[in-house]
């Protein structure tokens, strides 16, 4: 380990054992440690197992009040270990640019300079122009961690950096390490588990706290990096080539697939919410903008536009524009700044006569300053913070991110059964009125933010082309004049096995409903399509999913090109690895031939959110690594490299897919597979967790397993310390194959085969057979069990021969480490969570009869068990940090 992230890490450690000590005394602190020791030693050691009996006979000792202390204790540890980690790699990557410049590795310079060795200067800036990376927020409960608890975080992570980037001398070093304990304390004190579940404007302003944390600034600031560097010496004083290329979405308040919480008047109400943070902001870069324009009229004269804005400005609103000039006296471009913040706040408080109908209005006015600038030869007041502005403005117009609203087929199947029975105006259910309040809640939106604040309209579970249609045709239905309804894009979501197979012929009967011809005539011919990766995995196994969407995504591209039509293909992917996870940059540049084409958009959900975008040097990071992997993804070494090795391994590929889908079958598709599943699992008290406002389930219970949402399904593998989700038919599809020799050439030639080994090797070294031996005795089917860890041996067996690592992430040193030093700690978590589903699991549960220490199930210690169940979900999934 890195000497600074040691140093920082015994810091953190430190201080809280004095917490521990001061809160719960010396035999807390005794406890804590006793378990810590014996976890560690227990961890790669081959005794027999003896060490972790002896860990688990420690926590099987604990009171319950004890044993929650000692789960909290350990997940302050993860949180006070993630930041520090976290703080590690921004320290990192700082030396690296102080030392490289702009053109580190996987950074948008580095790709640009590869792409214009292969296409050429011209083409490189075309595609660079056309660039797009569009992120969608979404709020699936993954992310375990209350917004309290991060909180804490942020001030400690703060405090932390103060010491690296602080001159600090005694005194002031001492008041640093009393407001880092305090911090600490703090976070001890806090419960880790929310009261209530949040609502769904809850979890907007979550995101809205993201957005006013980092986003705001990281995309300019992004831009700004890029344009120094196309443009060398003359940046910050010529016109810039960066253009916008980050685009945010979001389902936060439109997402309405099974959260019956999410209604037309919550979509109302987070796209306000949006766009009030959104106009907030930019009141506040323009003001800020405008007062630093102290350029005096004799040595910046106005240009005769501005001359003409200023005039309007004054017919607006004399008052607004006096007020403006008297805080700039003879600086006119000042008080035309000012007086542009005053109309953005008229906006914000819907002061019609002052307000901007659009944000291309505004994007004008500013051009008008920054035209008059230039014309008076102040190039650098030009395009230094206004041109800021105008990248905040053309990034985020009046509405922040795009509400896309997503719906099941089959709610509008059953909606329009019931129109076409009753009529639109008859007596309908309350489900097909919300169906319909629902477009228009987008009308409502498009009309007061514009077409780009809400318009894509995703149908879940897109089957049949009549499933698109129906979209239309609601649409349709919900205005009495086809003048009122909104612009609307139908976005079809292939999400099981089946549907990834039928999608291009969905797509081409599509292309025939006038109203998809319509929009393409409208729109340049832009489709977009989306894809599932968290049911498609539920439905095969990973390994059959991963080429399954490889192989239609290859083919809707084909598609695309024979149509003529610009695709955008939307990945719908999860933090876990069993939902599409991993390094996302790696993923892109895995992708088919003209898949990407310069376009990438995923979802970004739960803690990947904050782990991605909560820190801003981080999240500028990861934005470039993106779009650098975008615009390099359609270079002709890549499409070359990619479309050889698909066609070279198709045989490969193709035995792959067989053999793990019907390993894959062979569990799930046991008799009473599902009820076991929810035995050796916390699946149904993942279910419990107050972490999103969606339910766990779509609505039956956990005897079929079509009807479990993915997540639960992925995070509860991972708690289980099985993983089972992202590995599991691989070693039995390998083994088969046979030819290690072809394997590992397809491990060194095949980007596809490299990632989803790589990914599945991270996913095996968060998973541990001794811990999950715990879980699966917790249930009565040995014959499932012995197939999960017969499967399990043999994937880290095969997986290891391919790589030709000697242990998992033995290649990636940095990664490596840091699952290597977290798992003991995630074990004395295992070892509490596993006390507490067998007291809830044993058989007298129901009936009052005592278990372990002799403390009651039933009565407040049932909720007592569940509690201390929930705590170290809370804390496994800090260790862990992609559960779901």
């Amino acid at each position: 380990m890195p000497d600074p992230l040691r140093d920082d890490i015994r810091l953190l450690g430190g201080l809280l054992g004095d917490v521990l000590r001061e809160a719960g005394g010396q035999d807390l602190l005794d406890d804590v440690e006793r378990l810590r020791e014996l976890t560690i030693r227990a961890y790669g050691v081959d005794d027999g197992g003896a060490a972790l009996a002896e860990a688990s006979d420690v926590v099987a000792g604990y009171s319950l009040e004890r044993a929650e202390q000692v789960a909290r204790a350990f997940t302050c540890y993860f949180h006070l270990a993630n930041l520090a980690e976290e703080y590690h790699r921004v320290r990192v990557l700082r030396q690296r640019e102080a030392e490289s410049g702009a053109a580190i590795e996987e950074s948008l310079p580095a790709a640009f300079t590869r792409l214009t060795e292969e296409v050429g200067r011209e083409e490189a800036l075309r595609r660079l122009s056309e660039l797009e990376f569009r992120p969608v927020l979404t709020a699936h409960p993954t992310e375990a961690r209350r917004r309290a608890v991060s909180g804490a975080v942020r001030r400690i992570s703060d405090l932390l950096a103060d010491r690296d980037t602080v001159e600090l001398g005694g005194t002031s070093r001492s008041e640093n390490e009393r407001r880092l304990i305090a911090e600490i304390d703090t976070m001890w004190r806090t419960s880790p588990i929310r009261a209530s579940k949040p609502t769904v404007l809850d979890e907007v302003k979550t995101a809205m706290g993201v957005f006013d944390a980092t986003l705001f600034e990281i995309y300019p600031e992004v831009y700004r990096r890029l344009d120094d560097w196309l443009l060398d010496g003359d940046a910050g004083r010529t016109e810039p080539l960066a253009k916008p290329f980050v685009y945010l979405g979001s389902w936060i308040g439109g997402d309405r697939d099974g959260n019956p919480n999410v209604t037309a008047e919550v979509t109302r109400q987070a796209a306000t919410l949006a766009a009030e943070h959104a106009l907030t902001a930019l009141e506040q870069a323009a003001r800020a903008t405008g007062r630093k324009l102290t350029l005096e009229e004799a040595t910046t004269p106005a240009s005769d536009g501005l001359k003409a804005l200023w005039q309007r400005m004054r017919q607006l609103s004399e008052g607004l524009a006096a007020q403006a000039a008297a805080e700039s006296p003879n600086e006119p471009h000042r008080a035309a700044v000012l007086a542009i913040a005053g109309r953005i706040g008229a906006t914000r408080a819907r002061d019609a006569d002052l307000a901007y109908r659009e944000p291309a209005e505004l994007e004008a006015d500013l051009a008008i300053v920054q035209s008059s600038l230039v014309e008076a030869g102040a190039n650098r007041a030009a395009y230094g913070d206004l041109q800021r502005l105008l990248w905040q403005v053309q990034s985020f117009g009046f509405h922040l991110a795009e509400i896309e609203v997503r719906q099941h087929s089959q709610v509008h199947a059953a909606a329009l059964e019931e129109i076409h029975d009753k009529g639109v105006h008859g007596e309908l259910s309350d489900r097909t009125r919300e169906v319909l309040d629902t477009f228009r809640a987008l009308g409502a939106v498009q009309k007061r933010f514009g077409q780009r604040a809400a318009r894509r309209y995703i149908v879940s579970f897109t089957q049949a082309p009549e499933h698109m249609a129906a979209v239309y045709e609601l649409a349709a239905l919900a205005f009495d004049g086809a003048d009122d309804a909104p612009v609307v894009d139908a976005i079809p979501l292939f999400e099981t096995f089946a549907d990834l197979e039928n999608s291009v012929d969905i797509l081409e009967a599509m292309l025939e409903m006038p109203q998809v011809q319509q929009r393409l005539a409208e729109n340049g011919r832009r489709v977009e399509v989306m894809l599932g990766y968290s049911d498609s995995s539920k439905d095969v196994g990973p390994v059959a999913a991963t080429l399954a969407l490889h192989s239609a995504q290859s083919r809707i591209a084909q598609w695309a090109q024979r149509h003529d039509i610009t695709l955008t293909l939307f990945h719908g992917r999860g933090g876990a690895l069993g939902r599409g996870g991993g390094p996302a940059n790696r993923a892109v540049l895995a992708q088919p031939p003209h898949s990407v084409d310069g376009r990438f958009k995923l979802t970004e959900q739960g803690e990947v959110i904050l782990a991605r975008y909560g820190n801003p040097t981080i999240a500028a990071r990861h934005i470039e690594q993106v779009a650098a992997a975008t615009l390099l993804a359609s270079a002709p070494s890549t499409e070359k490299r990619n479309a050889e090795a698909t066609e070279r391994f198709s045989e490969l590929a193709a035995a792959l897919d067989a053999t793990s889908r019907a390993r894959f079958h062979e569990l799930v598709k046991s008799e009473g597979f599902p009820q076991w599943f929810a035995e050796v699992t916390p699946l149904e008290e993942v279910g419990l967790l107050p972490i999103g406002s969606r339910p766990a389930k779509r609505g039956l219970s956990v005897n079929s397993l079509d009807d479990l949402r993915a997540i639960p399904w992925v995070f509860s593998w991972s708690q289980a310390r099985i993983n089972l989700a992202g590995w599991y038919g691989l070693g039995t599809a390998l083994r088969e194959y046979g030819d290690l020799d072809e394997l590992r050439a397809a491990y060194r030639e095949w980007p596809l085969f490299t990632t989803l080994l790589d990914n599945i090797e991270m996913s095996l070294a968060k998973a541990d057979e001794r811990i999950a031996r715990m879980y699966l005795d917790l249930g009565d089917r040995d014959d499932l069990a012995e197939m999960v860890l017969t499967e399990m041996h043999r994937t880290y067996e095969w997986v290891l021969k391919v790589t030709g690592n000697q242990w998992p992430l033995a290649s990636r040193r940095v990664l490596g480490r840091a699952v290597q030093l977290r798992s003991p700690y995630v074990d004395a978590l295992s070892l509490l969570q596993v006390r507490a589903l067998r007291a809830l699991r044993t058989q007298g549960a129901s009936e009052g009869l005592t278990v372990d220490d002799g403390e009651w199930v039933d009565g407040g210690y049932k909720d007592r068990w569940r509690h201390l169940l929930l705590l170290t979900v809370n804390g496994v999934s800090a260790g862990l940090q992609n559960t779901g």
